[in-house]
């Protein structure tokens, strides 16, 4: 078997990379102002160094929680079809990347608000890649999201964070969050 094939993570390697190079393809042509945000995994739709904790989690962009569903729970620690494992995510990249997680500041680590006190709070005008934000989510109080934030867009006149996570379509994306929803900005202690 090639080398090619050996460095392989999914089982449908060669269609991903087909759909990715075509994708690529057609948003060279098009040229438009905004980043795209990728429908598969490849290179990082920004530029951030190896040690930014967004590069480490766009190592894992597209898992599913089903169709992954051993991967995601050996590398989150929960399984992530009966866990909300927004911040079992964030936690494990961040373990990844050399970083102490929510753990180390709230006995509830995989409640996505428990990032409300772990590392100094940001201000929205020096929003950086990497940096962690935390929105709501349902209808209670301790309910949130978290994830990852990359860049930002404007559509329609609204201001949107791009947001690489888990369990955001029940997997490993990036998405469009309304910066005005986010509870906080997080971002590790210097």
């Amino acid at each position: 078997m090639s080398p090619f094939f050996t460095i392989k993570k999914s089982k449908n390697f060669m269609r991903h990379f087909i759909l990715v190079l075509c994708t690529l393809l057609i948003l060279t042509a098009c040229g438009g102002a905004e980043v795209p945000i990728p429908q598969l995994r490849g290179e990082l739709p920004i530029k951030v160094s190896n040690n930014n904790p967004a590069s480490t989690a766009y190592n894992y962009y597209g898992l599913h929680e089903s169709i992954d569903r051993q991967e995601l729970r050996e590398y989150t620690g929960v399984d992530p079809v009966r866990t909300e494992w927004c911040a079992a995510f964030v936690n494990s990249v961040l373990h990844e990347s050399g970083i102490e997680g929510s753990e180390s500041v709230s006995d509830v680590p995989l409640m996505a608000r428990s990032f409300l006190f772990w590392g100094e709070q940001v201000v929205k005008e020096d929003i950086q890649p990497g940096d962690i934000v935390v929105f709501p989510r349902g209808n209670q109080g301790w309910q949130g999201h978290v994830g990852f934030y990359l860049q930002t867009h404007m559509k329609d006149n609204i201001e949107y964070y791009l947001i690489l996570g888990g369990n955001q379509s029940n997997k490993v994306s990036i998405e469009m969050y309304r910066a005005s929803k986010a509870l906080d900005i997080r971002r590790r202690k210097k």
